[in-house]
Formats: structure tokens, C-alpha cells, sequence
């Protein structure tokens, strides 16, 4: 049922190619206790979410200034749909652990299609080549899966050749991987995403790849230098 969700997503996003163009929060007593079958006992530290103090943005030139607000922008644009993508595919996975019949099953899945196609379909026709590329590894990012080991995955690895073949046509990956240790534009997209959450301008979702974000900003720091 997963793979299903995953196919249609995929090839939405292979269309694209195509068609080119409160919680409520706790009070200060409370969020310092654990509430325990109706009894509350002082807990001795208190979870803290990740915060980043960041350096001044400086370019070297006004081209390079250019090009990172050029990458914010699209980054920022299609980044709710990665997110969704991973939201929409753990509803999914929830939902269905909890449904008997592998028919009710089917037929939730093929539902959950539709859904999805309503919500994505016109707006990825609207993506840029690069917004589409960026896409593609914010997918990476978000479940730890290329789009063509997803394909691969769903079909076979003939029909996942010819997606990625297509896809270059159109000078899109869908091999492409997220490095933000490896590839210099990679990390500007990863420092993009973390500047933007801690000024709540995106939902933060935490990437499903294994790095840490305030050691590669130590890294090209030190080679930019």
C-alpha cells in the first residue's frame, strides 16, 4: 500500500517534467512536571528542541549574494511539498496498521491517490527545472530515498532507467542525493531550511539523513576561508 502512495507521488513529479512551466501551550509549572494516570511528579530536567545561533550572511561578491537568495526562494517554495510527501506517507502507514481487510486496505490507498493528486498535480506542473531538481533531493532529505530507488522500488529497474532517462531531457535527476557535507549547494539549502524554521517561517521536520547541521557550517566555513 505504501508502494502505491509512493507511485503516485513519483509520478507527479514526473509530470511536472512533462508539462514544464496549536498546541496549546503549557504553563511554566506544568511543563517541568510528567503527568503519570492522574499524577504529577517533578521531573529533574526539562527537553530542550535544537537552537542554532547563526553567523551574518556575507558574500563575496553580489553574484553570490544573488545566487543564495535565488536558492532561497525555491527552496522555500517547494519544501511544503517534501514535508508532505513524508506527513502524507506516516499517516498513510499509520492508518493503514490499523485497517483488517487487505481490500479496506486498497481501497484507503487508492483514496489517499486521489487526495494526493488534488493536492499536488497542478502546482508541481508549475515547478522550474532547478525547482524540480531541488525538489528531488528534498524528497532525499525528507525520507531517506531517492526517487529513483523509490521507482525502482515500485516497478522495476527498466522502468526506473527510463524515468531518469526522460527525466533528463529536461535536465532533472531523480538519482539525485541530498550532501549537504559533500556538495557546497546542498548545505546552503540545508542553512536555508534551519534559518527559515527558526524564524517560523516553514514547519521544521527533521531529515530523515544522518548529519549534523552546526558541524557542516564549521566545515565550509573553514574552506571558504
Amino acid at each position: 500500500m505504501k508502494k502505491n502512495f509512493l507511485l503516485a507521488l513519483l509520478l507527479l513529479i514526473y509530470s511536472f517534467c512533462l508539462g514544464q512551466e496549536e498546541e496549546t501551550p503549557l504553563d511554566s509549572i506544568a511543563e517541568k512536571m510528567i503527568i503519570m494516570e492522574g499524577d504529577s511528579i517533578m521531573q529533574s530536567t526539562i527537553a530542550l528542541e535544537e537552537y542554532y545561533v547563526f553567523s551574518k550572511l556575507k558574500f563575496s561578491s553580489y553574484e553570490e549574494k544573488l545566487r543564495y537568495y535565488i536558492l532561497r526562494r525555491k527552496t522555500l517554495k517547494v519544501y511544503p511539498y517534501a514535508k508532505l510527501a513524508a506527513d502524507r506517507l506516516t499517516e498513510l502507514n499509520d492508518s493503514l496498521t490499523r485497517i483488517t481487510k487487505n481490500s479496506d486496505k486498497r481501497k484507503y490507498t487508492r483514496e489517499i491517490q486521489k487526495y494526493i493528486e488534488g493536492e499536488f498535480s497542478d502546482e508541481l506542473k508549475k515547478l522550474t527545472r532547478t525547482e524540480g531538481q531541488i525538489l528531488v533531493k528534498l524528497i532525499h532529505r525528507q525520507t531517506g530515498n531517492t526517487a529513483f530507488d523509490l521507482v525502482k522500488e515500485l516497478r522495476n529497474g527498466w522502468r526506473a532507467f527510463w524515468y531518469n532517462a526522460t527525466a533528463k531531457m529536461f535536465k532533472i535527476s531523480i538519482k539525485e542525493e541530498f550532501h549537504p557535507e559533500l556538495v557546497h549547494e546542498d548545505y546552503l539549502i540545508e542553512d536555508i531550511l534551519q534559518r527559515a524554521f527558526s524564524e517560523f517561517r516553514i514547519e521544521r521536520q527533521k531529515s530523515a539523513l544522518n548529519f549534523d547541521y552546526s558541524q557542516l557550517t564549521d566545515k565550509w566555513s573553514t574552506q571558504k576561508k
